[in-house]
């Protein structure tokens, strides 16, 4: 079955950086599309980037475009989000994600907290 994990999590000061990764498991990851939401307390989750099945294409939500990066290997079944120059509205739970034949998969969540 699609498992999806997330790590890499972790409380940060502003200004700061974390990398997450989500390993994959269960589906040919190569050929899929895959993508990070996240959602902030009290609000509904949103796409925050997505990265095609090659990594030749990525998309990214107008709130963290030119501070987060989404990359993938193939080879590792690995997605990873780099965030740069987080802020406090950037707290979240983020979660990786892919739709398999019209299902759509979640992880469990990864909680990014940034706060001095």
């Amino acid at each position: 079955q699609v498992q999806l994990v997330e790590s890499g999590g972790g409380l940060v000061q502003p200004g700061g950086s974390l990398r997450l990764s989500c390993g994959a498991s269960g589906f040919s990851f190569s050929v899929y599309l895959m993508s990070w939401f996240r959602q902030a307390p009290g609000k509904e989750r949103e796409l925050v980037a997505s990265i095609t099945s090659g990594g030749d294409k990525t998309n990214y939500s107008n709130s963290v475009k030119g501070r987060f990066t989404i990359s993938r290997d193939n080879p590792k079944n690995t997605v990873y989000l780099q965030m740069n120059s987080l802020k406090p509205e950037d707290t979240a739970v983020y979660y990786c994600s892919v739709s398999v034949w019209g299902s759509r998969y979640w992880g469990k969540g990864t909680l990014v907290t940034v706060s001095s």
